[in-house]
């Protein structure tokens, strides 16, 4: 360690090293899952890479993606590129829409995350002197765990206090002295209501830093829990299939997140064609393993949408950064035959002082018509002050939200916490059209 880098030696590399590193990497990944996973050896076959005389990065786009139905499909160990007596950890999806995604880690695998993880840490401020407070869940979920390991790493203290049971977590902020929180933004978000109601003054709290990931926020709502909380918030990003958190972290100049690229080779492809995208274009991005033992994968589509910047950052790392991500391709609502992300509506939201950053959108279908409604909480103060005034509070929120999105959305305000808070991923869309039920 030297300065302000955890690894100099790479976070630092001069990006034709790094292309070299890259290549050299994805070589042998490439022979491992040939020589390891049947799945990969005839995917390699029909599309005619040979592992053995890879020399051109250039050549992976040449290998067809993989995707979370690959995953399903070859349930559950049929991506396992090690024998089980070299697996010491495996992690998996909640599996609520068919098989769970199930992943797997060997002994360098879980040292290696870690140590991402301590890179990412370190990038954002954190030293061995602070006392971490992990609320992401621990269990089958990679968030409590992957943090845990690396925050450890580093050196500092860690409270594996996991998700939920608010008022103990203020609790332990309070008499632990916790300097960094981990958790998603929309639980911080939560920690902090509950502080305020509790009478608790966040800014003469020695906590200073939050590291929010495991769902898309906005700048916005990292203003507002600044604002609530007293910290800087810090976006980490990972996806399970490709490690866990760690994948991509923020540095303190919260320019983007340097993607850990000695570890992860990162395209942006165009959603609905799967064509690459050129550096500063908004597309779903894309990862391929380069030092994963027990699992690698080729190509994965995250689903997400995001962009890359090559340049080097201000604090003098050269690993490209990326976008914090808008959304998930998945997430798309078509409206109308208008593409709308959650994202664009919280942006909105997140301008107007008068309102909760708490909200539901709700999508149905009446005389086979698309409707979008958005339920969102106002203050105490402002239900309370312009009760009769809210019809005309609704439509100035409807007008911006029109410019913004480009449809008619009918909003609803509601009550002060009526709208079911979240200790985890907030689910932020209810699609009636789907059968879903708020």
């Amino acid at each position: 360690m030297s300065g302000s880098y955890w690894e100099p030696k790479y976070e630092a590399m001069p990006r034709e090293r790094l292309r070299e590193l890259q290549t050299y990497r994805l070589k042998n990944t490439l022979v491992s899952v040939y020589e390891n996973v049947p799945f990969y050896k005839k995917r390699l076959d029909d599309c005619g890479v040979n592992p053995y005389k890879f020399t051109n990065l250039d050549d992976v786009v040449m290998i067809p993606f993989t995707t979370k139905d690959d995953l399903r499909d070859n349930y559950p160990f049929g991506l396992f590129a090690r024998p089980m007596n070299d697996i010491v950890r495996i992690h998996s999806s909640s599996g609520t829409t068919g098989n769970p995604t199930v992943v797997s880690y060997t002994k360098n695998d879980i040292t290696m995350w870690g140590n991402l993880i301590a890179r990412g840490l370190y990038s954002t401020g954190v030293r061995s002197s602070d006392i971490i407070q992990n609320s992401y869940g621990y269990g089958l979920f990679t968030g409590g765990l992957g943090l845990h390991y690396g925050a450890e790493l580093l050196g500092a203290t860690v409270i594996p206090v996991s998700g939920g049971l608010t008022e103990r977590q203020l609790k332990i902020m309070q008499d632990y002295s916790s300097t960094v929180l981990c958790c998603t933004p929309s639980y911080a978000l939560f920690i902090a209501e509950v502080g305020s109601e509790q009478g608790i003054d966040f800014k003469n709290l020695p906590l200073k830093i939050g590291i929010f990931g495991a769902e898309p926020w906005t700048e916005e709502m990292r203003l507002e829990i600044e604002a609530r909380l007293f910290i800087d918030a810090i976006d980490i990003y990972g996806l399970s299939e490709i490690i866990g958190p760690g994948v991509s972290c923020e540095c303190i100049e919260k320019k983007g997140l340097h993607i850990a690229e000695d570890h992860f080779y990162t395209e942006i492809i165009d959603p609905a064609t799967g064509k690459n995208l050129s550096v500063g274009n908004q597309g779903e991005i894309v990862f391929t393993s380069l030092t994963k033992e027990a699992m690698p994968l080729l190509r994965y589509r995250s689903r997400d949408l995001s962009e890359l910047n090559d340049s080097t950052c201000i604090c003098g790392r050269t690993h490209a950064r990326m976008k914090k991500p808008m959304g998930r391709t998945d997430d798309m609502l078509i409206i109308r035959g208008v593409n709308v992300f959650p994202s664009q509506i919280e942006e909105v939201l997140m301008k107007i002082k008068e309102i909760e950053p708490h909200y539901l959108i709700v999508v149905g279908r009446e005389n086979y018509l698309d409707t979008i409604e958005l339920w969102v909480e106002v203050s105490e103060d402002v239900f309370a002050e312009r009760i009769n005034d809210l019809e005309k509070f609704e439509s100035a929120i409807e007008s911006k939200l029109y410019s913004a999105v480009g449809i008619s959305i009918d909003v609803k305000l509601k009550e002060p916490k009526t709208i079911k808070r979240s200790e985890g991923k907030a689910k932020r869309v209810v699609d009636k059209r789907k059968g879903e039920v708020i």
